[in-house]
């Protein structure tokens, strides 16, 4: 075993000086093959036909190259890579540059044919008597070869291949002369030139003459001196421990020998050394670090991480093109040097983080937090994203209050490097809406909403409820002021955002049908996960979602029933400026448009006379919405929309459930926070940025059996018991509620009238009216007094 060993060794010693005798003569240069040379010895000629047989096609791979993620406008939100690499023509670098890296690494470049006869004897003789290779040779064509060959092979994850790429023996350094012998026949001079110095180490992660001229010296390549270029090009040897920031004497050392090498081929004068000289390398460095290249020092950070994990996404397929696995995204993400333009929108997103930060300062001393998103709807794009925190990470919810600090991005989901969301309080009546006129309910219909005031609620009981998405004990529902004990219009109970009316609308449709809806419209918690099918978080938002996902469901009014997907992404552009097709945003008509347009009408009334008057728009422009308190007031929103914009806003406790009272925020005092309060002006002042230069356009209103709707004849139960009318009604599809007392001819205790009367919606609630004189029926009672009843507001209408 030992003497196949030597007898090995003594092969590759021949071969090496057969070689470098061959080069001497120029025949490889001139493509000609090694079996040319007259070898003497079985040996000789098995080694001769080894490097006969060796591969000669040259692969290359694209160059790893950092990718750059910008906003709508083009400016930079981050710079992912592995390696710090930007790609240039030859053009691009300056001839100082080129003339540098030649003088330093391969004086004969331009004249020999891919390997240096010269270098190779003169190598050949200093290494022969030790069998290893202590001297080098390497033309500049065959480094490009050999970290091409390492390049490729770490980028397919093979570290053998990448050793062995740069392995110190003959038959590793054969193979490479001969893949550079056959790559000069392919490629220019020029070509390989501009190959090599995009792709060499300058030390300090910087890869590539371009990345290196900027990180060092704030410069592009083509701009380069000779003192800078000279500088780079001494690194190459040696960038571990000769790179100009880490080690500024040590590659000043190395700068003054490549200046005198230049002086001894005639590529300077004399003159132009010294004066290249003069200058200490620390003098000549203007340090920039990529500062974007990750998402802490990005000017967005919150939104580069969204839009980060969106591309890594695996559950998202129409991104395949980037990767079918997570390895093979990131590695298209970091190194394929692509332009990746996002929806955001540079203005409007600084305008939402000025007017977030100035309602809730950061870092306040009450520990309040706020977060927004604007979307556009029927296309999904996410146009701003902001809240009221810095970037960064901190040991506990403590200091996060303290310092206002959180790496976690409230406005998305936990999938996006987010929360799971906050409760999202009475914006949730908004699907019963939707529910309600899926099932056939008119705008103009009203509901029995029972008695409850803040102290008092009002008892929904398991019996009532008619579907699984029921509570499993009593549920006790209040409301923010004394109301109830009987019919309210749908446009009153929106507006003022009555509980027990949304209780009593939900019970009736039943909640399982309103949890459908939700799901339909993309609604579910930060988690992930679907809505909880019980009575409070279908109807009152106990539950937590976050502000993409709530602001693309109001979106689907605005844009008359359609839900489109939340989308970050723009366009996708390879290196060479080739655009990448992006699939377009999914978009699905998940309601009705007269279904839309009619909770838009109701919602309208919010902004109007409602809750949310603080919404109103400059100028009168047409805007809906909801606002949104949950219980102990630890959160609040507002979320609404125009027919060109949606924006959710939510103001609450990210750090803990304190109750939001007596708070002094941003220069203002405030007792209980609601939505009304500090939400919705907010979200005005967002949504009038957003607004800015857009046309002043209306609601399509809905048609009339939206309305209305199909009304049926009544049957007649005047002269019924209550119990007997309710029976007869529901037999004939209705549902029925005493609402009052009447002075009537009619027996005491007897239904005297119906409200309405003659005609009715089918499904609806038709109230009864109980004679209170005249007679009456042995063991029947009826209350003697009704709690006041409010004036209904008007059902909004279209304007003009």
């Amino acid at each position: 075993m030992q003497r196949r060993d030597r007898d090995t060794t003594n092969v590759l010693s021949l071969l090496a000086a057969l070689v470098g005798t061959a080069m001497v003569m120029g025949l490889l240069a001139a493509g000609i093959m090694i079996p040319a040379v007259g070898a003497a010895g079985a040996a000789a000629k098995q080694g001769v036909n080894l490097f006969d047989s060796l591969p000669g096609e040259f692969q290359q791979s694209p160059l790893s190259q950092q990718s750059r993620i910008v906003d709508a406008k083009g400016g930079l939100i981050t710079t992912p890579y592995d390696e710090n690499r930007i790609i240039v023509q030859l053009g691009q670098i300056s001839p100082w540059m080129r003339k540098a890296q030649i003088a330093i690494e391969d004086a004969r470049f331009y004249e020999h044919g891919g390997v240096d006869p010269r270098g190779i004897t003169r190598a050949f003789i200093s290494n022969f008597q030790g069998g290893e290779i202590t001297q080098g040779a390497s033309t500049l064509t065959q480094q490009f070869v050999k970290i091409t060959l390492q390049e490729n092979a770490l980028r397919q994850g093979d570290r053998e291949a990448a050793k062995a790429a740069t392995a110190k023996n003959y038959t590793r350094k054969l193979q490479e002369m001969k893949y550079a012998v056959t790559l000069e026949q392919t490629l220019t001079k020029d070509q390989i030139l501009a190959g090599y110095l995009n792709l060499v180490y300058y030390g300090d992660k910087a890869y590539g003459v371009e990345a290196a001229a900027r990180h060092y010296f704030n410069v592009h390549a083509s701009k380069l001196t000779l003192a800078q270029a000279a500088t780079l090009a001494g690194v190459v040897q040696q960038p571990g421990s000769t790179d100009p920031r880490n080690n500024p004497q040590a590659a000043q050392g190395r700068r003054d020998i490549v200046l005198n090498r230049m002086e001894r081929l005639h590529m300077i004068t004399s003159k132009q050394k010294h004066d290249a000289m003069a200058v200490p390398v620390v003098k000549m460095l203007h340090i920039t670090d990529d500062r974007a290249n990750t998402c802490a020092v990005s000017k967005e950070p919150y939104f580069c991480e969204y839009i980060l994990a969106y591309l890594k996404d695996m559950s998202n397929h129409s991104l395949d093109f980037l990767g079918k696995s997570l390895p093979e995204r990131v590695n298209t993400i970091n190194r394929g040097g692509l332009t990746i333009r996002t929806t955001l929108d540079p203005d409007l997103q600084r305008k939402t983080r000025q007017e977030v930060t100035n309602r809730v300062p950061i870092a306040n001393r009450e520990h309040i937090g706020a977060a927004a998103t604007v979307i556009e709807p029927g296309t999904g794009k996410v146009l701003a994203m902001a809240q009221a925190s810095k970037y960064g990470v901190v040991k506990s919810n403590a200091q996060a209050a303290r310092k206002g600090t959180t790496q976690v991005n409230w406005n998305v989901d936990t999938r996006f490097g987010g929360t799971t969301g906050f409760a999202f309080g009475s914006t949730a009546k908004m699907f019963a809406l939707v529910t309600a006129l899926k099932q056939g309910m008119p705008l103009n219909s009203s509901i029995y909403a029972k008695f409850a005031t803040t102290k008092k609620p009002a008892v929904y009981l398991p019996s009532e409820m008619h579907d699984s998405c029921k509570a499993g004990v009593p549920w006790e529902v209040r409301n923010d002021e004394s109301i109830g004990g009987g019919k309210i219009p749908l446009a009153t109970a929106i507006a003022k955002s009555i509980n027990t009316a949304f209780a009593s609308l939900v019970v009736k449709l039943g909640g399982c049908s309103v949890l459908k809806t939700m799901g339909q419209l993309g609604l579910h918690q930060g988690s992930g996960a679907a809505i909880q099918p019980y009575p409070s978080a279908i109807t009152l938002g106990s539950d937590s979602v976050t502000p993409l996902t709530i602001a693309s469901s109001y979106a689907t009014l605005a844009a008359d029933g359609k839900y489109c997907t939340p989308n970050p992404l723009l366009s996708i552009t390879t290196s060479e400026k080739k655009e990448i097709k992006v699939p377009k945003t999914v978009c699905k008509q998940v309601i009705d448009q007269q279904i839309a347009r009619g909770v838009t009408r109701l919602l309208e009334g919010v902004i109007d006379h409602g809750t949310g008057v603080g919404a109103k728009l400059a100028g009168g422009r047409p805007a809906a919405g909801k606002t949104g308190t949950t219980d102990g007031h630890t959160e609040s929103w507002f979320i609404g929309y125009t027919p060109q914009r949606a924006a959710a806003v939510w103001i609450g406790t990210p750090y803990s459930q304190k109750t939001m009272k007596n708070l002094s925020l941003g220069g203002r005092h405030y007792g209980e926070i609601f939505g009304g309060t500090i939400a919705a002006p907010l979200w005005a002042e967002i949504m009038n940025s957003a607004m800015k230069g857009l046309p002043v356009k209306d609601f399509p209103g809905p048609n009339d059996k939206t309305l209305n709707g199909d009304l049926v004849d009544l049957p007649n139960v005047v002269g019924r018991t209550p119990d007997e009318a309710k029976a007869i009604l529901r037999a004939a599809g209705f549902e029925a509620a005493v609402i009052g007392q009447i002075g009537s001819n009619v027996p005491r205790g007897l239904v005297a009238a119906t409200d309405p009367s003659g005609k009715a919606t089918k499904g609806s609630t038709i109230g009864l009216l109980v004679s209170n004189g005249g007679g009456s029926r042995s063991g029947y009672s009826f209350p003697t007094t009704l709690p006041p009843f409010p004036q209904p507001y008007p059902t909004p209408t279209k304007r003009h």
